[in-house]
C-alpha cells in the first residue's frame, strides 16, 4: 500500500467515522487539540485501523505519536513492514 493510500484510507475514517472537521486535517495536526479525537474516539481508531489495515496497534509503540503526520508514518511502517 502507498502512502497516499494510507493518508487518504485514514483521513476518509477520520472524517466519516470519528467525524473529525475536514479542515483540521494536515501533517502537524494533533490528536486531541486539533482534531478534537479523545480516548474513547481513539478506541474506535484502533478497532478501524485493525480493519482497513490489518494490524494490531501496540499501545506501547504509539506512545510517542502525537501528530497525525506520525501517525500516518506509524501505519506506514507497519502496514509495509520497514
Amino acid at each position: 500500500m502507498t502512502r497516499e493510500e494510507i493518508i487518504k484510507t485514514t483521513n476518509d475514517f477520520l472524517i466519516e467515522e470519528i467525524e473529525v472537521d475536514p479542515a483540521a486535517i494536515r501533517d502537524d495536526a494533533t490528536f486531541k487539540d486539533d482534531l478534537g479525537i479523545d480516548s474513547l474516539d481513539f478506541v474506535d481508531i484502533v478497532v478501524i485501523v485493525e480493519k482497513k489495515f490489518g494490524f494490531k496497534i501496540k499501545a506501547e509503540e504509539m506512545s510517542g505519536v502525537t501528530t497525525l503526520k506520525g501517525f500516518y508514518d506509524y501505519i506506514d511502517k507497519k502496514v509495509n513492514n520497514q
